[in-house]
């Protein structure tokens, strides 16, 4: 059975672009997307090209192949002795057709022209879904920091209360980082190619076949087969699609690993600011309310940035015109990235559409250190009056119990000042409210427009 999730619940439920049979059929359609490439140019017969779909269930570009019937154990059975499941899928997919048509299947091209091609179908196909999972994830967002937007509460830093901040500012910065993620990965796929060079990059063969004008044609009629970008040259040892893919969903699981992190220490029984929605529950401990999905969208932020480090040793040591092991050691590598970005960000959708603010809690921490939250402000409007030293009397007998509100009214130097003005937390977001307005403005006219787009794509690729 493989791993179906047991021990990756980020995953459960969200990965059905990037299982086994999904790799299956896009290597089916590699194959079938070769042989209508040869139909395109006029170089394979139109019966031969019919044949081809119709056995193998060729449904659209965008669709590929599906219903094939290529029996996937016995396939990855009879991968081993090669090292790649498409010598022995080429065999397979020989026998079901007919003398003329098996010429053209596979025909000049060798097994990481259909592994790499099918890899960036999937991996399309995966970051759409990520990425629209993001922009659903801005658009809560976005509603979010605009509520929440003259919220006060303490910033913290290095764990310790800092000065005040604003729960709408908190959510921004979220959102700035979802969505310049989404921003890369949308980028990212939509410059995925094929690839196609033959055995050594030369493409050598497709010149025996079809003379070097058409071949000069061929990987780009290829590519719009599979609904990928044309590639300028064979790339069978230059990995930056995989790579720059790769980084672009560490990118999009370190935005959503921020989230969660600050759900995760926000919703601390002590602290208690934020909470899940839908939080989840202790076998043994009944009064728990865990922060469940923070904690898988973490557990998949834990494991990613090894995946991506992996992506890059092994580009590398992409040698000659085709890695000795470094080629077979991405496949599986950007397959667990593919799938924990699509679990992390489908768990952060859902964790941000239902966060709950417990403002009493706010207010409580907010008021925790008796005024101090406000001691840099003290500094800066009191230094210049006492002195630095007088300032740090000030803030170590507040420290120590002593009324803040009264010491400062007690001070000679401050007899001009509106004290609880000066002391009053929402008096001290600086330019808090702004920011909120700008992420929350930014890109809310194109928005609609991205998301119906990856939609469509989303749709057409179900």
């Amino acid at each position: 059975m493989g791993d179906a999730g047991l021990l990756s619940p980020v995953t459960v439920g969200h990965d059905e672009a990037v299982t086994d049979a999904a790799i299956l059929d896009a290597l089916v359609t590699a194959e079938v997307a070769l042989v209508r490439a040869y139909g395109a140019a006029g170089l394979a017969p139109a019966e031969v090209v019919d044949e081809i779909e119709t056995e193998f269930g060729w449904a659209g570009e965008l669709r590929g192949c599906r219903g094939h019937g290529v029996d996937l154990g016995a396939l990855v059975t009879a991968s081993v002795s090669g090292g790649n499941p498409v010598i022995p899928l080429v065999r397979v997919l020989k026998d079901r057709v007919s003398e003329p048509a098996r010429v053209w299947l596979h025909r000049g091209a060798t097994s990481q022209d259909i592994v790499d091609s099918a890899l960036m179908v999937i991996g399309r196909r995966a970051a759409i879904q990520v990425a629209a999972s993001l922009r659903h994830t801005e658009i809560a967002l976005r509603g979010f920091a605009r509520s929440r937007r003259d919220e006060v509460g303490a910033a913290r830093t290095l764990t310790q209360h800092a000065v005040p901040t604003t729960i709408g500012l908190r959510a921004a910065t979220w959102l700035r980082g979802v969505r310049r993620a989404a921003d890369r990965l949308d980028a990212t796929w939509r410059e995925l190619p094929a690839q196609l060079g033959g055995a050594g990059g030369t493409l050598a063969s497709f010149v025996e076949i079809a003379g070097t004008d058409a071949t000069t044609a061929l990987p780009a009629t290829f590519a719009h087969e599979l609904a990928l970008a044309a590639p300028d040259a064979p790339w069978h040892t230059t990995r930056w699609p995989v790579t720059e893919l790769g980084d672009a969903l560490v990118q999009a699981i370190d935005a959503v690993g921020v989230i969660a992190a600050d759900v995760a220490t926000l919703s601390r029984t002590e602290i208690g600011e934020l909470a899940e929605g839908a939080a989840g529950g202790s076998s043994a401990m009944p009064q728990k309310q865990n922060p469940a999905a923070s904690v898988l969208i973490r557990s998949a932020a834990l494991r990613a940035p090894q995946l991506g480090a992996t992506l890059h040793l092994a580009s590398a040591l992409a040698v000659d015109e085709r890695p000795d092991g470094a080629w077979h050691a991405e496949w599986p590598t950007l397959r667990e990235l593919l799938r924990l970005a699509l679990g992390a960000t489908a768990n952060a959708q859902r964790l941000v559409a239902g966060l709950h603010v417990d403002t009493v809690a706010v207010a409580r921490n907010l008021a925790a250190t008796h005024g101090l939250i406000v001691a840099e402000r003290l500094s800066l409007v009191l230094g210049p009056r006492i002195g630095a030293d007088g300032v740090a009397a000030l803030v170590a007998a507040a420290g120590a119990g002593r009324d803040l509100r009264q010491l400062v009214a007690a001070l000679p130097e401050a007899a001009d000042l509106d004290v609880d003005a000066l002391l009053d937390p929402a008096g001290y977001t600086g330019l808090a409210a702004q920011l909120v307005d700008e992420a929350v403005a930014r890109r809310s006219a194109n928005m609609a427009q991205n998301l119906d787009a990856d939609h469509g794509d989303s749709e057409e690729d179900a």
